[in-house]
């Protein structure tokens, strides 16, 4: 079976534009930088999980729906298991050459359409909503945050109707922002990164 291969950046361009701790909400400067053709490249998985001069760039969008923001926990099957048992608010994965056809042709428009097909397959979306990516997200504290650049999408749903596709999602509900801050050190770090920075990323 051949190895998966994920959509990276070389972290020297991220540089160029200024690394950052946590979340960073000047989105366009780093887009605008990241998804040109030339900046793009795919790479094996295995190679890119212990290579840090290199990025894996990963859609993690957060559902929010009435004060309420979409959880879960990650299950034994999760596919990253440094992660199992942590609890999520970001729903996303790894950019592969499936989702590619060409080599994209528009970069940031195949990126978006990627993310829709990613989201897919990990849960159902029963509801209407908007899309904007609100942030970059980015931790080099840990092994799995070396390696890794979010693109942190935020989806309004104008109705709180989302099931799981995937079996490594458990525990899947909506649930208050307070509630969740209460549930911070369950968190995986992304998570609790994003869950700090919330309200910003709504008033966007």
């Amino acid at each position: 079976m051949a190895e998966e291969q994920v959509l990276v950046v070389e972290t020297k361009l991220v540089e160029t534009q200024g690394l950052f701790h946590g979340l960073q909400f000047d989105v366009k400067r780093y887009i605008d930088t990241l998804f040109v053709k030339s900046a793009l490249r795919f790479m094996p998985r295995s190679q890119a999980e212990n290579d840090p001069t290199y990025k894996q760039l990963i859609p993690y969008v957060l559902m929010t729906h009435n004060g309420s923001v979409l959880s879960y926990v990650r299950g034994k099957r999760a596919g990253e298991t440094r992660l199992v048992s942590k609890r999520s608010i970001g729903i996303g994965g790894h950019i592969n050459p499936a989702d590619d056809a060409p080599l994209f042709g528009e970069p940031y428009a195949t990126y978006l359409a990627a993310v829709e097909r990613e989201i897919k397959e990990e849960v159902d979306v029963q509801a209407n909503y908007t899309d904007r990516v609100v942030a970059l997200l980015n931790d080099d504290t840990n092994e799995v945050g070396k390696v890794h650049l979010g693109i942190v999408h935020l989806w309004n749903l104008d109705a709180p109707a989302v099931t799981r596709r995937e079996q490594m999602i458990t525990q899947l509900e909506f649930i208050p922002i307070p509630k969740l801050r209460e549930m911070r050190e369950t968190m995986e770090t992304w998570s609790a990164l994003c869950l700090d920075g919330i309200e910003k990323m709504q008033a966007q």
